[in-house]
């Protein structure tokens, strides 16, 4: 029921608390949509993306490129994926350490922080800071981890970053050294935030027995992550090394990714390095962004539950189809774990993981189930060319094989996107670091209203 007396009108009498925030839902979304023409009109670059997909130039970096086309005279045209960390391609790091019987994640951290691939005594002495800084006192663990467990990991990895401002005795320094330092803190102490709260998680919310292992000193951080997750503490080489090719092939995407992007933003402003990293644990949460890879492992399911024939391309195209008609799976459309803003004709981490994940698969006798999955890298371009109009061509992404490698490695799914995070910190501090050291003006891109201009309305006349 309603009161009107004139030209005012009233909310309903007995409008209960749900109503009234469904009603006030109504008129923020209502009040909030932008005439999709008006995009075309002011030609807004919308996710700073050019139509043909390219992003919108809005910095220089020397950390890393992301490369997936390349110029022909006025045109781009796709070609193979590159992923370069400070002027190397990532096949050449990563067969170099493999090659040498070398877990690489260390030598990585230090590459793109540095600029430069370290000798033998360098790399070790960057390895034994890591390990000196990659602890956490007894109390921290149990009054900002432990004491307010998280339905969500990373949302409890970014109050534990924040309270790692607590420890520092200058947390507001924001000169080199001081960054560094607190960056060095951070990479050391993400992979026990992550694993710890998730610990919590489980003694929370899934009502099972809380284990708090002590990271190793003489372990890296992949092998770290091994031990303080399983209850053993008990892991393969094969399983170490895994890992660690995934938080090597994760650190660093350029400084367009949203999530490095974000260190950039919030870095600008002059604000501190916990908040900044933060920021960009909330930004790599999305399931645009970080969260893909679960999403991914999920439809994987279904499909295999769904699909009789595991060898039947015509079967598995049928099912890929549905999804895309939003008849499959979460009704989403998208084939998760397909495509990328700036990779067409290939995802060179996928390529490279693709090779592991098939090792990793007959170690753990699941060798049938790795082939539905290659077969479903094989169909689902051509399922999507009968659906979507295909400009640059689709490839798996690294989400396709990352997810079910951590699957294999028995890594809960509540840490698939932490674990990208306990890698990807890397580039954000990196990006930190070079965001201060050029000096630039805080990032504020222009918005331009199109609002209709009108006249403030007395309460009682309205």
């Amino acid at each position: 029921m309603t009161e009107t007396g004139g030209d005012r009108q009233h909310a309903p009498v007995q409008e209960t608390p749900e109503h009234r925030l469904a009603r006030w839902s109504a008129m923020a979304a209502e009040s909030s949509i932008v005439d999709a023409e008006l995009y075309q009109k002011y030609d807004v670059k919308r996710g700073l993306r050019h139509v043909s997909g390219k992003g919108v130039l809005a910095g220089l970096t020397q950390i890393g490129d992301v490369v997936g086309s390349a110029s022909d005279g006025e045109k781009y045209v796709p070609i193979p994926g590159q992923l370069v960390y400070r002027g190397i391609e990532i096949n050449q790091l990563v067969d170099g350490f493999l090659e040498e019987g070398r877990l690489g994640f260390e030598e990585t951290a230090y590459l793109v922080l540095f600029g430069e691939l370290p000798g033998v005594d360098e790399l070790r002495r960057f390895e034994a800071e890591l390990a000196s800084r990659r602890v956490l006192p007894r109390h921290f663990i149990h009054d900002a981890i432990l004491r307010m467990p998280s339905r969500d990991v990373m949302n409890g990895m970014a109050r534990g970053v924040l309270a790692l401002y607590t420890r520092d005795p200058d947390p507001d320094d924001t000169s080199i050294p001081g960054v560094l330092r607190q960056s060095l803190d951070v990479i050391a102490a993400t992979p026990l935030l992550a694993v710890y709260a998730y610990q919590a998680y489980v003694d929370q919310y899934l009502k099972d027995s809380l284990v708090i292992h002590r990271p190793e000193p003489d372990l890296g951080t992949a092998e770290n992550i091994l031990h303080m997750l399983r209850t053993n503490s008990q892991y393969t080489a094969l399983e170490a090394r895994v890992l660690d090719l995934a938080l090597v092939l994760h650190a660093e995407h350029g400084g367009g990714n949203n999530s490095s992007f974000t260190a950039h933003v919030v870095s600008s402003t002059g604000t501190d390095t916990y908040a900044t990293v933060a920021a960009s644990l909330g930004s790599l949460k999305g399931p645009r962004h970080g969260g893909a890879n679960i999403k991914m492992v999920r439809m994987f399911d279904d499909l295999r539950m769904t699909v009789g024939d595991w060898h039947d391309e015509d079967e598995i195209e049928s099912y890929l189809i549905r999804v895309l008609d939003r008849e499959a799976f979460d009704r989403s459309g998208l084939i998760y774990g397909m495509g990328h803003p700036v990779y067409s004709v290939s995802d060179p981490r996928t390529i490279i993981l693709r090779e592991y994940a098939r090792e990793l698969a007959s170690a753990k006798g699941l060798a049938e189930e790795y082939g539905l999955l290659t077969l479903v890298e094989e169909v689902a371009p051509r399922a999507i060319a009968k659906r979507r109009t295909v400009y640059k061509g689709v490839s798996a992404n690294v989400d396709f094989y990352s997810g079910y490698i951590y699957r294999m490695l028995d890594i809960p799914e509540e840490l698939y996107t932490p674990l990208f995070a306990c890698s990807r910190v890397v580039g954000w501090c990196a990006h930190r670091i070079e965001e201060i050291a050029n000096s630039g003006k805080i990032i504020r891109p222009a918005y331009k209203s199109v609002a209709d201009r009108r006249e403030y309305v007395p309460i009682e006349d309205r």
